[in-house]
């Protein structure tokens, strides 16, 4: 499963709730700036998940397959030191953006955006080896369109979704929880019971992100906070599509053996 980030508008103090940039997002009219907005955060999603599939495709069809992957006895596949250090290094990289937005330069943030699709998209590439070609598109293509319904509509409901968040929230961390018990016990019907609630979650997110990032553009319109801000609210709808995109595969995907 991918990373999820500190969802806060950036600035907000840890506790405070979103009711108040809502009610201000709701009553305040379409304008132009907040179209320019959303379109510059989705721009930057969209950019980042091409990157992440081009990174994918080159590494499992090229010679740097062998750089970052291994292939067990037992047929699975393993990770070398370099695939490791691949594989967590958008944790750091999520943690300084996370922390560190709202200070440093925007071309630092943008940096680091584009670090973190890059390194996400080396281990996106295990999706390529694990399933088949065919059946990765489908599910791509599954996955864009809920996706955009989903976002659609958490962009246009007037209704306050600010309170599925500790919902959410709750059923996300029991997800990891979940997810850190199959490691050990390796059960198909644990592991199919998280494909599904893990669809379900990161679904929910899709909508109050959105909604989410909408409203905070009230709080932070005209300041130099703008780009930041829809470098961040990229960087959760991108985690959201990966992992609704993870959870479909794991049920739905064809797998090469």
């Amino acid at each position: 499963m991918a990373l999820e980030t500190d969802r806060r508008p950036l600035g907000t103090p840890v506790g405070r709730g979103y009711d108040t940039t809502f009610d201000r997002a709701d009553a305040a009219p379409m304008d132009v700036g907040l179209r320019q907005y959303m379109l510059r955060v989705y721009n930057y999603m969209g950019s980042g998940l091409f990157l992440s599939g081009l990174v994918a495709l080159i590494v499992a069809n090229t010679g740097l397959q062998s750089a970052f992957f291994q292939t067990t006895e037992t047929g699975r596949i393993g990770y070398t030191g370099l695939g490791m250090i691949a594989v967590f290094a958008p944790i750091g990289l999520i943690l300084a953006m996370s922390f560190g937005a709202h200070k440093m330069k925007t071309t630092t943030l943008q940096a680091l955006y584009w670090a973190f699709v890059t390194t996400m998209g080396v281990g996106l590439s295990v999706i390529l080896l694990r399933y088949t070609g065919i059946s990765v598109v489908r599910v791509l293509l599954i996955t864009a369109a809920s996706f955009g319904a989903l976002s659609l509509f958490g962009y246009t409901t007037k209704k306050n979704l600010s309170g599925f968040g500790t919902f959410l929230f709750i059923g996300l961390i029991g997800l990891v929880i979940a997810s850190v018990v199959q490691i050990f016990v390796a059960s198909s019907a644990l592991q199919f019971m998280i494909s599904v609630v893990g669809v379900f979650i990161f679904a929910g997110l899709t909508a109050w992100d959105t909604q989410r990032i909408k409203g905070e553009y009230l709080s932070i319109r005209g300041s130099t906070m703008e780009t930041p801000s829809a470098v961040m609210g990229a960087v959760a709808l991108y985690l959201n599509f990966i992992n609704l995109f993870q959870f479909l595969m794991s049920f739905m995907g064809q797998n090469r053996n």
